[in-house]
């Protein structure tokens, strides 16, 4: 019979491995490094396996505790992603993805385990799967994954390539569907990227993108050639917004054209007049862009320029860099204290490892539990977080004195222990102490 196998067991090897120098010759490392990768695989199994048994006892502790059906498995999810180091939304997709594997591809998991396939491509398997029966799922588990041979030298896109034509032939009318629901996912996303640039992604059916595609290259295309100095690349992003905003092009090769915008800038007010403190830019669909106090000036005064409209958020802060305080005597958050804490989240979730933008504002010590409504008791959540803390054995603490920045601990009812500690604000410095004596330390300006 085989023992349960314990985390102190796993952390007792890791600790071999990584007192280990991997001295050995050039064919010893490449079988390191390829026994490594299928120790990465089974792991991912093992896991799998262990958030379906832990979903499971999880729930039933739910339901003997009387937790009404329709609330059971709140918080699961985001347990595991607390343990993973993870973002609640990730931790959900990774149980899910670990229930379909155990429950309906056992031959996926199987080849996780031996290293056939790794996480990544055992998701893909799962996801392009998704809108079959469950028998017909096992069908194409068993097809594809039941001979570990049959994925030796099968490169990624292969692999989903022949997943979806098996699924197309499988149930076509199924695939239709899919595709159809797809369409209603359609959006626009921004995200960023380094050097104070951003990624503007439009999904959408391959049809539209197409066209939006080729009608860029093609414009672009005749500006090159009637002497236009910038690159293809470049000019295919200015008409891009050309495009979008209506504004003028001023043909400018370094920079694209002038839009009006409201720029939600925090920075100090050294910074605006010339320090060098980083400033934090912030807005619609983006959270905590963190640039330069010289680029930060350099953009107000391109927008101003430009006649653009600029709002400036500016950050009141005290002479140690902490954001200044607000209170409410209010159950629910003011707006204006709401946007204190996002700006001192810099938008994105107070939980563990989540970068989910704000969307909810909560007290960290519940109300009902006597908490303040005010800035120390506060902190801005995505609604995902908000939820997940609302399950029964939750419980969270600000562990932070008021020299520190904001750091708030989270207890799961498992008695695990996460730490977040609020972003540093613009202006921020950490405090310095000096020793005064054995053991002794005074704060110092």
């Amino acid at each position: 019979m085989n023992t349960p196998l314990t985390a102190a067991e796993i952390r007792s090897y890791a600790d071999r491995m990584l007192a280990s120098d991997g001295a050995g010759s050039t064919a010893e490392l490449v079988d390191l490094i390829a026994a490594l990768e299928q120790l990465k695989s089974a792991a991912c199994a093992v896991q799998a396996q262990a958030a379906v048994d832990f979903d499971a006892q999880r729930r039933a502790e739910q339901a003997r505790a009387g937790v009404p059906a329709a609330r059971q498995g709140r918080g699961i999810a985001a347990e595991i992603a607390l343990a993973r180091r993870e973002s609640p939304h990730r931790g959900q997709s990774l149980l899910g993805l670990a229930k379909v594997l155990v429950a309906e591809m056992p031959h996926t998991l199987a080849r996780l385990r031996d290293g056939a396939l790794n996480e990544f491509r055992a998701t893909l398997l799962a996801r392009e799967t998704g809108c079959l029966s469950a028998e017909q799922r096992a069908f194409v588990d068993e097809e594809l994954c039941a001979d570990p041979q049959a994925l030796a030298g099968v490169g990624t896109r292969e692999l989903v390539t022949r997943v979806r034509r098996m699924a197309a032939e499988l149930d076509p009318a199924a695939v239709a569907r899919r595709a159809r629901r797809a369409e209603a996912d359609r959006n626009v996303t921004v995200r960023p990227a380094p050097d104070t640039m951003a990624y503007l992604t439009g999904l959408m059916p391959v049809a539209q993108a197409v066209s939006v595609y080729a009608a860029l290259v093609k414009e672009a295309d005749a500006r090159r050639a009637a002497g236009d100095p910038r690159s293809k690349g470049q000019l295919m992003a200015d008409l891009l917004v050309l495009k979008v905003t209506g504004v003028t092009d001023s043909g400018d090769a370094e920079h694209a054209p002038a839009v009006p915008v409201t720029i939600n800038l925090t920075m100090s007010d050294e910074s605006l007049a010339g320090g060098h403190a980083p400033a934090v830019l912030s807005g619609d669909g983006v959270q905590g862009e963190v640039i330069p106090a010289e680029v930060a000036r350099q953009l107000a005064a391109r927008a101003l320029d430009a006649r653009a409209v600029v709002w400036f958020r500016r950050l009141y802060r005290n002479h140690l860099g902490r954001m200044v305080a607000m209170s409410s005597k209010q159950r629910l958050f003011s707006d204006g204290l709401a946007d204190l804490l996002a700006l001192q989240g810099l938008g994105i979730c107070a939980s563990p490892y989540c970068d989910a933008p704000i969307r909810h504002t909560d007290h960290i010590t519940p109300a009902d539990e006597d908490g303040a409504t005010d800035l120390a008791n506060g902190q801005g959540l995505c609604e995902a977080c908000n939820h997940a803390k609302q399950a029964p054995g939750w419980r969270q603490q600000v562990v932070s004195s008021p020299r520190e920045r904001a750091a708030v601990e989270t207890v799961t009812p498992t008695g695990h222990h996460y730490l977040a500690t609020a972003p540093a604000p613009p202006g921020w410095r950490e405090p310095r102490f000096v020793k005064v004596g054995p053991g002794r330390y005074e704060l110092i300006a």
